[in-house]
């Protein structure tokens, strides 16, 4: 079962998670961190690593939250893979929490 990155990344985008994959799962989009579900081992290193705890395994994805398991895989096809941290999004610590992040999305 992959782990799946929801809406509190979105203008965000912490990258703490992507130095401990171990698989190198996590694709980088202008705004937004996906999982690519085929890549991923459910090792459960990325999701204590978010500062925004956005991340979950496919099957506690939060109520509401289930459109990501599926937005996860569409992205991550296109998107490049990231493994090495980077900066927050400059006003991260503002969006954090925020809901109806979704509309934000860049892709």
């Amino acid at each position: 079962m992959p782990f799946v990155v929801t809406e509190n990344c979105i203008k965000c985008k912490y990258t703490d998670c992507v130095e401990v994959c171990p698989v190198d799962c996590f694709h980088e989009g202008p705004n937004f961190l996906v999982i690519d579900p085929d890549e991923c081992i459910d090792c459960t290193l990325c999701e204590p690593e978010c500062p925004a705890n956005a991340i979950f395994p496919e099957d506690d994805v939060p109520a509401g939250q289930e459109a990501f398991v599926a937005l996860n895989a569409e992205l991550a096809a296109a998107w490049p893979v990231i493994t090495t941290r980077k900066e927050p999004l400059p006003d991260a610590a503002d969006w954090d929490g925020k809901p109806g992040k979704l509309a934000h999305l860049e892709r």
